[in-house]
């Protein structure tokens, strides 16, 4: 999967704010959601994957939605082994940007390592965050050393304020004594990566390409990701 800057100025600001307004759309659900937010954050940054984790009660992250899976691999180490961007911004709750992860390796060294083996050179990570409430982080990576734009920068400031709208609104994450709960959410991502699996083998493709089928067939037919997930796996449809 590739990225790129997208529309310049201000065609490029109103894709995104139409964009958005289809990230909050209540029809979806939280899985729908974030799955909107980290490719939007493809498709108007410079960055070629991206991820998001979200805490749950316990204050344990949780990877809930991804671009591809080697990026699902780079954010379950970074989960693994407490190391990395995504880590430290939610830690934080401040931005935390890599120019060049290779200056990173005596900061974080298992993550470093196992980031560049799949590819990555830089990340950039936006906290998500509410009434300070650390909920989770939005996550960024670059195939090659750099900064991210002002209108990056911009970009994925906005998806991550859109996914903490997203949470309250939909509900899907349930407030208990000012925290929250991700089982519905849980228990849709791990749907998703059954039905993924059993797409790919089914059509003999990777699953990437696999959770690529699925997606647009969701989108195409207006279905929520875990409905068409749940399809594929309980009752054998081949989209």
């Amino acid at each position: 999967m590739t990225g790129g800057p997208g529309p310049p100025g201000s065609e490029k600001a109103s894709a995104v704010f139409v964009q958005l307004a289809d990230v909050l759309d209540p029809r979806h659900d939280v899985l729908d959601t974030m799955d909107l937010l980290v490719h939007s954050a493809v498709r108007f940054t410079a960055a070629v994957d991206a991820g998001i984790v979200l805490a749950d009660a316990d204050a344990v992250l949780h990877m809930i939605a991804s671009t591809s899976e080697r990026t699902s691999d780079v954010e379950e180490i970074q989960l693994e082994t407490q190391q990395g961007p995504c880590w430290d911004s939610y830690r934080s709750g401040q931005t935390v940007e890599v120019l060049n992860l290779r200056a990173a390796r005596e900061r974080w060294p298992q993550f470093v390592l196992f980031a560049e083996q799949r590819g990555f050179r830089a990340g950039y990570a936006v906290p998500v965050t509410l009434r300070g409430q650390h909920l989770g982080a939005l996550n960024l990576f670059l195939d090659r050393s750099a900064a991210f734009t002002d209108s990056d920068v911009a970009v994925a400031q906005a998806l991550a304020q859109a996914a903490t709208i997203g949470i309250v609104q939909r509900r899907a994450l349930k407030w208990r004594a000012d925290r929250f709960t991700l089982q519905d959410a849980l228990e849709s991502r791990v749907l998703l990566e059954q039905a993924k699996g059993a797409l790919a083998y089914r059509r003999g493709v990777s699953i990437d390409e696999a959770f690529k089928l699925l997606r647009e067939h969701a989108r195409r037919t207006g279905a929520r990701l875990r409905d068409v997930s749940n399809q594929i796996v309980t009752i054998r449809a081949l989209i």
